[in-house]
């Protein structure tokens, strides 16, 4: 049978997704579930393993049905996933030994600030390009070591393996006989040397994590394994999975950011923009993370990347947590129906500051309240603090890398919006340009399968899908732009001043 599609799966934050390619590079057929996710305390957030994998085998049916598709059509699967959540289990049974700990979550926190206190922070910089922070796997697996410490002797006596999502994902797509991962999310676990690409043993040793947990790091083009032949799902056919990247280099692969200085910013729960560096890694000295962006035909290609903790889930907490709104849609109205904020600022550090401050004992503050502030104003002022965290990291980029930014390639749910794609033109001054498919993670994903296998011979072939794009041009004056962003620049220096402290009962 005629290999027709490239299935990828795009495992996020809040939902699972599905989503069969065809061969001009179009989609065909999609399917998307929600995720549930588990908040044991304040800034904690974990999920279920199980769910997740559920959930993935859910989609994957829903794409087959819908698109009346059979497996054997299937040329190849490619996988982008959330990043730095952390999944320990079973290496023979593969149950999970706890909830997957997200990488929102705070709860390594304690972890992180110990590690920073015994001044070892240089040394993991410098060879994984990260700070230490409870946003990177390694934290999360030391607290659970801290408070399970009988999940610690297991891992030590070599019963237990680790993965972030993709490594959970292709496990168990496999049956059980694949325990690798891709380069990308190898180096966002804050183990890994993003110079000799290797799971560095003095970090290992330094942390007490023993390298049977590991998975084996391949690049992002490449057979991975293949599908279990046993599992009912693909009806008994062994498709190759041949690609793998988190989502945020996925996404920088499905902009066709390939070129030094191309930067993109994915709207998601949050923010992530990444800039693509070359064959060298660029140290930034400004709160900048330095990552690999992928890994193809041997080759390895850095980014510089900021990470936005809150953006898309600021609108979800206008939603769901004030109930100002009813679907985020409706934003875009609001916001058009004030002139402006009136010199108001929500910084929604709810979970802390993110690049290029790092903060994380800061929490979500609101400046410039008067008797006049309306609702409209409250979603705008939220809406447009997602402009000002994006124009924090891309001036920082701009500094560090010594490259003017032209253009920004926006994606991800929140770019939807058309107030908020021309308000961060005006911040920034620079155009902003978003695709006519906003999944570019998936994309993203299939690209490296499609690639891997022979479906597509190079990114040429598909370019078509970077057509019929809109561009957002600067319409603010330039001086208005930097006023505003100076009162952005203030409100996020009072947030950080005021910390979070424990209520003591």
């Amino acid at each position: 049978m005629e290999k027709k599609y490239i299935l990828a799966i795009d495992q996020g934050t809040t939902s699972s997704r599905a989503i069969a390619f065809t061969q001009d590079g179009h989609a065909y057929a999609s399917s998307q579930r929600e995720i549930s996710q588990i908040f044991p305390q304040p800034g904690w957030v974990e999920q279920d393993p199980i769910e997740i994998w559920n959930s993935v085998q859910n989609v994957i049916a829903g794409v087959l049905i819908e698109g009346k598709i059979h497996p054997e059509e299937i040329k190849a699967i490619g996988i982008t996933n959330q990043r730095e959540t952390t999944v320990l289990w079973d290496k023979v049974t593969g149950e999970p030994v706890y909830h997957a700990i997200v990488w929102q979550s705070k709860q390594s926190s304690k972890v992180a600030d110990h590690w920073k206190a015994q001044e070892h922070e240089a040394l993991v910089k410098a060879k994984t390009g990260l700070p230490i922070d409870s946003y990177f796997s390694a934290t999360k697996i030391q607290w659970l070591f801290e408070q399970k410490p009988e999940i610690k002797g297991r891992a030590q006596k070599g019963e237990l393996l680790f993965g972030t999502i993709d490594t959970w994902l292709l496990w168990n797509l496999t049956g059980g006989k694949v325990h690798k991962t891709d380069i990308t999310n190898a180096s966002r676990t804050m183990l890994f040397n993003i110079h000799d690409l290797t799971w560095d043993q003095e970090l290992l040793d330094l942390f007490e994590l023993p390298a049977s947990l590991l998975p084996e790091v391949a690049s992002n083009a490449e057979i991975f394994g293949y599908t279990d032949a046993s599992d009912y799902l693909f009806s008994g056919q062994t498709i190759p999975i041949a690609g793998i990247a988190g989502d945020q280099q996925a996404a920088l692969i499905g902009q066709g950011a390939l070129k030094t200085g191309m930067i993109k910013n994915t709207y998601g729960t949050g923010a992530f923009i990444l800039m693509n560096t070359g064959n060298k890694p660029i140290v930034s000295e400004n709160g900048l993370i330095t990552t690999i962006a992928y890994q193809m035909n041997g080759e390895v290609t850095y980014a510089l990347e900021g990470s936005i903790f809150v953006a898309g889930s600021a609108i979800q907490w206008l939603r769901d947590g004030l109930e100002l709104i009813e679907n985020a849609a409706e934003t875009k109205n609001y916001c058009e129906a004030v002139v402006d904020s009136d010199n108001l600022y929500v910084v929604p550090a709810f979970t802390g500051l993110g690049a290029p401050y790092w903060d994380q004992e800061a929490r979500g503050a609101i400046f410039g309240i008067t008797r006049g502030t309306n609702k409209a104003h409250f979603i705008r002022a939220t809406v447009e603090s997602l402009a000002y965290q994006t124009a924090d990291v891309v001036k920082t980029m701009v500094h560090d890398a010594n490259v003017p930014v032209t253009l920004l390639k926006a994606d991800g749910g929140a770019s939807k919006n058309d107030f908020l794609m021309q308000f961060q033109a005006d911040i920034l001054q620079t155009k902003v340009k978003r695709p006519a498919f906003l999944e570019t993670t998936a994309l993203g994903a299939a690209f490296l399968a499609g690639l891997t296998t022979g479906f597509w011979q190079s990114f040429d072939e598909i370019k078509t899908v970077y057509m019929n794009a809109e561009t957002f041009e600067p319409q603010m004056p330039s001086a208005t732009s930097e006023n505003l962003y100076q009162g952005w620049q203030e409100a996020v220096e009072a947030t950080m001043k005021f910390k979070h402290r424990p209520i003591n009962n």
